[in-house]
């Protein structure tokens, strides 16, 4: 069957609730008992879910879209901005004062695309709720498809896929980017034991009271809310993949950066741990390794140099205190970036908090040192005194997040 078969059966389904409404509005409010403007509102069958951040070019396109696809009534559609500097918000904002069946929620100081999709998710009251991205590159003709797979009562969640029959990436991916993609896919697949081909979807569609049940158990950090969804269901969890084409970007810039892959490495981890490693401390951890190769390089320089182990301890501590905080300032807490004089007043708000870790890193690897006399277990041992410690304080008092 074609995909416009599928979308002219639902097409018609969702018709069918203007058929069933009695033939006075007036007399149906009068036996309901409400407003008579109330009776006017057709019942909402699905809430398409679409978390945005610099999409102004796209939004007006998305919804004349859908508009086409889905058909005058029976939707609607919940822009989740990041407070984009693009004004997205404001456009979302004026499209709703035409259409009723747009919604616009503003986040103010949180960033994150699984935020914004819990927050779009719970906000809606239909029996069905579909994300999919604002840039277009997400087939919405599939929608019809998906909404009747879930309405014959058989499925929980449908995957607009790009890995199975009927799939492609081709379009919307340069090579490097698929095969990126595709390898995050089969890593979490493993990771959170699924058959779902196409993990790293960000185009689904899920039953409202399934998606309310899980909400308080995911992640609001990160970028991949499918795979939390679906390693927090569990192996019980009704799943189908529908294929479609991924398309060209339609306007903007992509998302996709080294920030989201730390997100989706510490999402696996946090799952496979059961939720003992938030995913915001799994990129601090994974910056300070990088930190970690940065103190023991510079260690290495000033021991090679004759500098006193001590004195060499305290310069390469220094140094990767400030690596660690450019990097957790552009990629762990890029969502909450500080800039201008807060970037100063962060740097020095880190450093201090640092500084108590430090006394005890530069002591403890000195004893090491001592009875060891190897400069670099001596070096990993001090690093891993203030990990933790620098984590939950910076967090609270330098990003504060």
């Amino acid at each position: 069957m074609t995909r416009l078969g599928f979308a002219s059966a639902d097409f018609r389904s969702l018709k069918s609730f203007q058929k069933e409404l009695p033939m006075s509005l007036v007399q149906l409010a009068m036996a309901a008992r409400v407003h008579p403007v109330a009776a006017h509102r057709i019942p909402t069958l699905l809430t398409i879910v679409v978390p945005t951040y610099n999409e102004s070019a796209n939004i007006r396109l998305l919804a004349k879209r859908l508009d086409q696809t889905l058909g005058e009534s029976g939707w609607e559609m919940v822009i989740v901005d990041d407070d984009s500097p693009d004004g997205t918000h404001a456009v979302a904002k004026g499209m709703a004062r035409r259409d009723p069946r747009i919604r616009c929620l503003r986040r103010i100081g949180r960033r994150g695309l699984s935020g914004a999709c819990i927050e779009g998710i719970l906000s809606s009251s239909s029996p069905y709720v579909a994300v999919m991205d604002g840039d277009l590159q997400h087939d919405e003709t599939i929608l019809p498809q998906m909404l009747t797979a879930l309405r014959e009562g058989a499925l929980d969640l449908v995957i607009g896929s790009r890995l199975v029959e009927g799939g492609d990436a081709a379009s919307g991916f340069g090579r490097a980017r698929q095969w990126i993609s595709q390898m995050g896919a089969r890593l979490s697949r493993l990771a959170l034991r699924t058959d779902v081909r196409d993990t790293m979807s960000g185009f689904f569609m899920i039953r409202r009271d399934i998606a309310d049940d899980l909400a308080p158990q995911l992640c609001t950090d990160g970028f991949k809310i499918l795979a939390d969804i679906l390693a927090t269901a569990g192996p019980g969890l009704r799943v189908e993949e529908v294929g479609y084409s991924f398309r060209e970007r339609h306007g903007g810039e992509s998302k996709l950066d080294a920030k989201v892959a730390l997100d989706f490495l510490g999402l696996i981890l946090n799952k496979i741990t059961g939720g003992a490693l938030p995913v915001s401390f799994v990129a601090f951890a994974l910056v300070g390794m990088s930190g970690l190769a940065v103190h023991l390089t510079a260690l290495y320089a000033a021991m090679q140099a004759g500098v006193d182990f001590v004195a060499a301890q305290a310069g390469a501590t220094l140094i990767s205190i400030l690596s660690n905080f450019a990097l957790n300032n552009a990629l762990t807490y890029r969502a909450a970036r500080l800039r201008g004089w807060l970037w100063a007043r962060g740097l020095l708000t880190f450093c201090a908090i640092c500084s108590l870790s430090a006394i005890a890193n530069i002591g403890v690897a000195a004893w090491v040192f001592e009875r060891e006399q190897t400069w670099i277990v001596a070096g990993l041992a001090g690093v891993a005194m203030g990990a933790v410690r620098n984590y939950a304080v910076s967090t609270k008092f330098v990003w504060r997040s």
